[in-house]
């Protein structure tokens, strides 16, 4: 009996260099180099200090991905690679090491969509998806509500962000309160002793759009009140703050896709990307989902956030289904769609 697919993903669409791999349905591998610390001291991350990084951690990773796995290179099916969206110079460095990797060894590459990947990653951990399904992804650069038939194909985008991303506003709002960078586990932290009703801060709607999501007016919304206290030299509660904050934006997210759901007659919701390490929101999921009748799937924490494991469970897919390998001079591309 032959072992299925054993496939090597790479990552490096923002500040994570990420090697996962994935023989089947099972996880040999995920090995991360972080370059967040670099980048806190600008509060964000700088595109071309997140490209070095990349440079300089890829073969280390991979070769610590193959240790921990016990395989060499030559044990690899195929590669796969986040081919967009994400940062441009940041996605060059991962296509290009993919490309070598597979021309040196004679392997198929396979570049895939990094929201189809953070989809993906969940059959490691709650087995095959059923088709369809909704994905609820939220990250310092994503906000999107999608409706998955299947994971290898076109996915319908049922709403995104207008402007700021889930995770961007948790980090604005964290510098506002003079929390360090990256915000969410701060505000996350911070949250847990604060009053989740001690402010009522708005849940943006846009026009025409149900299923799309606007941050930008409630990062706004906190700092004026921020501000109105510091002027008139009242001290700012900031667990309060963080914790009401913390509510509008989980609030948001999980009614919509729960109304995406219901709308859609779906009976499972995958919820993935960084913010979904967020405590409160993975509660109050739970909660609308249960009292929806709906199946909630989420990931730990550790696969919410970008890595190279959730390539690599697409890649198998990819693989299994007999899909045809992508050519070796694919682009990168930053801005690439769904479908």
């Amino acid at each position: 009996m032959s072992l299925p697919p054993t496939i090597l993903g790479i990552e490096t669409s923002c500040d994570e260099t990420g090697v996962g791999i994935v023989r089947g349905s099972e996880l040999l591998a995920d090995a991360l180099a972080s370059s967040v610390d670099e980048h806190a001291r600008f509060g964000g991350v700088v595109p071309e200090v997140a490209s070095r990084a990349h440079l300089e951690a890829m073969v280390p990773t991979v070769h610590r991905a193959l240790s921990d796995a016990g395989l060499t290179l030559a044990d690899i099916d195929a590669i796969a690679v986040t081919a967009g969206p994400g940062l441009a110079g940041a996605l060059l460095v991962g296509v290009a090491a993919a490309k070598a990797y597979a021309l040196s060894l004679g392997k198929p590459l396979y570049g895939v969509n990094h929201l189809s990947a953070h989809v993906a990653v969940d059959r490691l951990v709650h087995g095959d998806l059923p088709q369809p399904c909704v994905a609820l992804l939220v990250s310092g650069g994503h906000s999107s509500l999608l409706l998955v038939p299947d994971v290898t194909g076109p996915v319908e985008s049922l709403g995104a962000t207008v402007d700021d991303a889930a995770g961007e506003a948790f980090d604005k709002v964290a510098r506002v309160l003079g929390l360090p960078f990256p915000g969410g586990p701060y505000i996350d932290r911070a949250a847990t002793e604060g009053d989740a009703a001690a402010i009522d801060f708005p849940r943006g709607l846009v026009r025409d759009s149900p299923y799309s999501f606007t941050f930008s007016g409630l990062k706004t919304a906190v700092a004026r009140w921020v501000e109105a206290k510091e002027r008139a030299g009242e001290s700012v509660p900031v667990n309060d703050v963080a914790a009401s904050f913390q509510e509008a934006v989980a609030d948001v997210l999980t009614a919509r896709a729960v109304a995406a759901c219901n709308e859609h007659g779906v009976d499972t919701l995958v919820i993935g990307g960084g913010v979904a390490a967020n405590s409160r929101l993975r509660l109050l999921a739970e909660e609308r989902c249960d009292a929806k009748g709906i199946t909630l799937r989420m990931p730990p924490p550790k696969l919410c956030t970008d890595n190279g494991a959730m390539v690599a469970a697409l890649g198998v897919l990819l693989v299994e289904r007999g899909l045809e390998p992508s050519p070796l001079d694919i682009a990168a591309d930053s801005s690439m769609a769904l479908a």
